[in-house]
C-alpha cells in the first residue's frame, strides 16, 4: 500500500478541521459538501434527526449556535490504510442554547476521538466518542 493514501486522507481531515475552526458557516458547509460523502454512515448516535452529510452540517450548526468561538485542537492523528483516527480537545464559551440549556457564559473543554474511513478521498464512515458528560458537568447540567 502506498503511503500517499493515509497522508492524503489526513490532509482531507485537516481541511475539515481548518474549516470548522474558521467559524464561517458557509465555508464549513462547502467543505463538508466537498470532503464528506452525501451518504456518510455514522456509527455513533447523531442528535440531529438527519443522516449523511446533512447530519454533520446540523451538528456544526448546533455547536456554532451554542459555542460561537468553538475550537478543535487536534492532539493526535494516526493514519493507516483507508482510516484516520484523531484525538481532539474542544474548547468554547456557552453563548447560545445547547441541549435545552440557555446560555451560561461558561467556558468548556472536552475531549473527543473520531475514526474516519475514507473512500474515493471522502469521509465514508465515522465512529466517534465525545465526552458529553464532561460538557454537561461544566455547564451545570450534571453534578460535578
Amino acid at each position: 500500500m502506498s503511503t500517499a493514501q493515509p497522508a492524503g486522507n489526513q490532509a482531507v481531515l485537516n481541511r475539515l478541521h481548518d474549516a470548522t475552526n474558521s467559524g464561517d458557516v458557509e465555508l464549513i458547509w462547502k467543505t463538508i459538501d466537498e470532503v464528506v460523502a452525501p451518504d456518510v454512515l455514522f456509527h455513533t448516535p447523531v442528535p440531529t434527526g438527519a443522516g449523511g452529510a446533512q447530519a454533520l452540517k446540523n451538528i456544526w450548526a448546533m455547536l456554532l449556535r451554542a459555542f460561537p468561538d468553538i475550537h478543535v485542537t487536534v492532539e493526535d492523528v494516526i493514519a493507516e490504510g483507508d482510516k484516520v483516527v484523531c484525538r481532539n480537545t474542544v474548547t468554547g464559551t456557552h453563548q447560545g442554547e445547547y441541549m435545552g440549556l440557555p446560555p451560561t457564559g461558561r467556558s468548556i473543554t472536552y475531549s473527543e476521538i473520531f475514526i474516519v474511513r475514507f473512500a474515493d478521498g471522502r469521509f465514508a464512515e465515522i465512529w466517534g466518542v465525545v465526552d458529553v458528560a464532561s460538557q454537561m458537568r461544566q455547564l451545570g447540567m450534571l453534578p460535578a
